[in-house]
């Protein structure tokens, strides 16, 4: 080929990798997702497109406005804990939590500062809504309404739910956003096996689950696990979703803080990897 498409060769090559984040749904097991953050912050890594389903998705769209570890961690202790509960009811409305997520994402998706997408699940046909533009606070709730607890969302003619259900880690997503090495964080990797729990357990899973409009699809997680590069999987099997004590919150945070370290070395790699093939493209271009 001629210079001119050997210096288009040569400047591409030389871009950085384009860096993403798929952050999995699994509500207050969320802390780890801020503690993975910091183990990102201090390894120097930046991503520059990032995803995610219910909590990861509150915590990826903060990430893409601006927000660090520390502000996350400063906004979630800002929260009156009592009243938060008093809405955890069954099919509660979601406004008063669009309100307060207003408060720091103000505006739409597509004026983020970074390519953000949310998934949730459509109530009619059980589908993963990937959700890049409109309100922002409304996206969220919409991938976090978690049933029965919460009710759907309603958004341009559909009645959305909660993420989980259609795509709990959305890698994929992720990739569609441009991202080359993608980094995904399953927060329930270590859920506690159906012969493991109790029967007052078991029966009140069995009780949800009849009222709960959407269903589990057979791939919402493998579909992550298949996408991504590397995923993380933080050993949170003694936390609950609901686990809001202090102590609690807090462990969580150090659990993902040191699976994000341990994995460094794996993340670095697939940098690495995806910068090799990047070379070899550009010469087989040239």
């Amino acid at each position: 080929m001629g210079w001119l498409a050997g210096i288009r060769a040569f400047f591409a090559r030389r871009r950085p990798v384009i860096l993403g984040l798929a952050l999995g749904s699994g509500g207050a097991k969320g802390m780890a997702h801020l503690g993975a953050l910091r183990a990102f912050e201090e390894a120097g890594f930046s991503f520059s497109a990032v995803t995610g389903s219910s909590i990861g998705s509150i915590v990826g769209a903060l990430y893409c406005m601006g927000f660090s570890w520390a502000d996350m961690t400063g906004i979630v202790e800002s929260i009156n804990k009592k009243e938060f509960s008093k809405n955890l009811r069954p099919f509660a409305d979601m406004a008063p939590f669009e309100r307060f997520l207003g408060g720091y994402l103000e505006g739409n998706i597509e004026d983020l500062p970074l390519p953000f997408a949310a998934c949730a699940t459509d109530a009619a046909t059980n589908e993963c809504v990937v959700l890049r533009a409109g309100r922002t606070a409304k996206a969220l709730t919409a991938s976090a309404a978690i049933p029965p607890f919460f009710r759907g969302v309603e958004w341009e003619g559909r009645k959305l739910y909660d993420g989980a259900f259609s795509n709990a880690i959305p890698a994929d997503v992720c990739r569609e956003l441009g991202a080359q090495v993608v980094v995904g964080v399953d927060l329930s990797a270590f859920s506690k096996a159906e012969e493991d729990k109790g029967r007052i357990e078991r029966l009140l899973g069995s009780a949800i689950g009849a009222f709960t409009p959407v269903k589990t699809l057979a791939d919402a997680k493998t579909r992550g696990y298949h996408a991504a590069d590397v995923m993380l999987r933080p050993n949170l099997y003694d936390f609950r979703a609901t686990d809001l004590s202090r102590a609690a919150m807090d462990a969580m945070f150090e659990i993902g803080y040191r699976e994000a370290k341990e994995r460094l070395p794996e993340i670095r790699a697939a940098i690495a990897a995806a910068r090799r093939r990047k070379r070899k493209g550009g010469r087989e271009r040239t």
